[in-house]
């Protein structure tokens, strides 16, 4: 705990909990500085490698914090705290974003506060100006993280529903290197499914039914590998229409079992966050699923949805405004936990 928070902290977060590199300065509500390095040489492996993300990590990370305190017009002593995403992610790239906050807190004396990525995200729909975080169920999907949550406020969070498998974003990628697509994947089949047809393929809407809310992909994922493998060699328009088609399974369980978790906690708004959430289809159909249950919808801006400092900065400087802060001892932890 600290004792005291001036009324507009300058505060700087990074972010390195897999293979975006990025710092972000915040003062009070405004966003002076928001700077990413993405690292596009994975495509070339199609998935993240551990060593290559947390060398690039080295690499970006002190040109980008020089880059945003410029933009920022900030001198680093005239920062008030520092922050850094802790887990979960990556064990080598967390390392390098939380050493470097670390480093700088010390250095200049300053409150450090260890950040939960999925925070980031699930806060990252109230970045808008003010800082009230409202009651909601929160969907986050992305690459590696498909969860449903009930937020109470700020720290007060209940796990409603997980993947038991693949995370939705994780399908995705997957499904678009079956078919020879770019990575990532999920923008890749969202172009394609443009001018597929959805209903061309019965593909299974996992654990639709199953009575919880938790989600499996890995069943969707395998029945295109099986579907496909009987269309080989495939054209431009069944390629489309795979897309499209599984798109649209995917889509229809991330709605439906996100109102029914609003429901059944009942939420009268309704939050999505995470890459994923990126997808238009998936919001105009939670959206319109919204508009029907009598529930509102905030989306989190695009620039806020795949991994950046940005929401890491928000998350912190709820915390730290609120009076927290964390032990510079503290680890990472690649498996941490949304509590």
């Amino acid at each position: 705990m600290i004792s005291a928070v001036k009324f507009d902290p300058v505060l700087l977060a990074i972010e390195t909990s897999c293979d975006e590199t990025a710092v972000a300065i915040l003062r009070g509500n405004q966003l002076l500085a928001s700077e990413v390095a993405s690292q596009t040489e994975h495509e070339l492996y199609g998935g993240v490698v551990p060593e290559v993300a947390s060398r690039n990590h080295l690499l970006h990370a002190p040109r980008l914090l020089a880059s945003a305190a410029d933009k920022a017009g900030i001198a680093l002593e005239e920062v008030d705290a520092f922050a850094a995403t802790s887990g979960p992610g990556l064990a080598s790239s967390l390392m390098i974003g939380a050493s470097m906050a670390k480093g700088l807190a010390l250095g200049f004396a300053k409150p450090y506060l260890a950040i939960n990525h999925l925070e980031g995200h699930l806060l990252s729909p109230f970045f808008t100006g003010n800082f009230a975080i409202e009651p909601n169920a929160s969907l986050i999907v992305s690459g590696g993280h498909t969860l449903l949550v009930e937020v109470r406020a700020l720290g007060r969070y209940r796990i409603l529903g997980r993947t038991v498998d693949d995370a939705a974003g994780e399908a995705f990628d997957k499904v678009a290197k079956m078919l020879g697509l770019g990575y990532p994947g999920g923008p890749e089949i969202e172009a394609h499914a443009l001018s597929g047809d959805a209903a061309c393929f019965d593909f299974p809407r996992s654990m639709l039914d199953s009575g919880d809310h938790n989600f499996s992909f890995s069943g969707l994922k395998t029945a295109v590998r099986y579907r496909l493998a009987d269309l080989i060699p495939i054209t431009d328009e069944v390629r489309d229409d795979l897309c499209a088609s599984f798109q649209r399974a995917a889509v229809e369980v991330l709605v439906a079992k996100t109102l029914r978790a609003a429901h059944a906690c009942g939420a009268k708004l309704v939050t999505v966050s995470g890459g994923v959430s990126c997808n238009r289809e998936l919001r105009t159909a939670l959206r319109e699923g919204c508009d029907r249950a009598g529930a509102r919808l905030l989306t989190a801006v695009p620039e806020l949805c795949t991994d950046n400092a940005a929401m890491i900065a928000f998350a912190a400087m709820l915390r730290f405004t609120a009076g927290f802060a964390s032990d510079v001892t503290e680890e990472i932890d690649p498996n941490l936990v949304l509590a």
